[in-house]
């Protein structure tokens, strides 16, 4: 009985242990890619609605001390560029590992952001390109340096407000894709959405292979 007792309390004090670790991990998380969409589309609420999102997917995570913005850009006048805000780096993603050490490594061929390692803030992989159903689609509203587009052609589903006419510019969280696509590698600049109820639907989006996540980053 003796034995039975005290082999209950070492897998009790390991499953604290373990739990403990995780704790930590995620607390030190500054990098994630959202579990869930919004359920909109691509209307976000524009930037503070996105970021809110990651602030409360993060703080449901354990990781509410830091502040989280999404990475987006925006068009038009006063045009923000998704990598002016999200602060300098260097991230992590929840088990630990280093996705980029600044913003011009996290824009470089150097980056390690595969389908691996962009986790979302419950460690979780993010269906890819052949898995079903395929989640791949991030929104970014961006080009490849992480710079906005001109305001000529709509790329951010008029600045994540809309889930209807319009289009945004998506990457791939996995950097894989259909080979006949040139720029199926990019995590940020894949192609721009598209659909039949508009561009910027909840459907449209899932219809290639999305479902409305973004990157979420810790600026602190």
């Amino acid at each position: 009985m003796t034995g039975i007792r005290f082999g209950m309390q070492m897998a009790a004090c390991l499953a604290l242990l373990c739990a403990s670790a995780a704790q930590a991990q995620q607390a030190n998380m500054t990098f994630f890619v959202s579990s869930v969409g919004m359920g909109k589309g691509a209307d976000l609420g524009g930037l503070a609605g996105a970021d809110k999102h990651c602030q409360d997917l993060g703080a449901s995570a354990g990781a509410g001390g830091k502040t989280w913005h999404a990475y987006l850009s925006t068009q038009g006048a006063g045009a923000v560029n998704a990598r002016d805000r999200i602060g300098k780096g260097p991230w992590q993603n929840v088990k630990g590992v280093v996705i980029a050490t600044s913003v011009a490594d996290l824009h470089s061929d150097n980056n390690k952001l595969t389908k691996e390692n962009d986790l979302s803030e419950k460690g979780e992989a993010i269906n890819g390109y052949g898995d079903k159903p395929n989640r791949h689609d991030m929104l970014t509203g961006s080009q490849p340096d992480g710079t906005a587009y001109p305001p000529d052609k709509d790329m951010t589903c008029k600045n994540y407000t809309s889930s209807t006419q319009g289009s945004v510019m998506l990457g791939h969280s996995d950097r894989n894709g259909p080979p006949t696509f040139p720029t199926v590698k990019s995590w940020n600049a894949a192609h721009p959405s598209r659909g039949s109820g508009g561009g910027c639907s909840q459907a449209d989006l899932i219809s290639t292979g999305g479902d409305g996540l973004f990157y979420c980053f810790a600026v602190n």
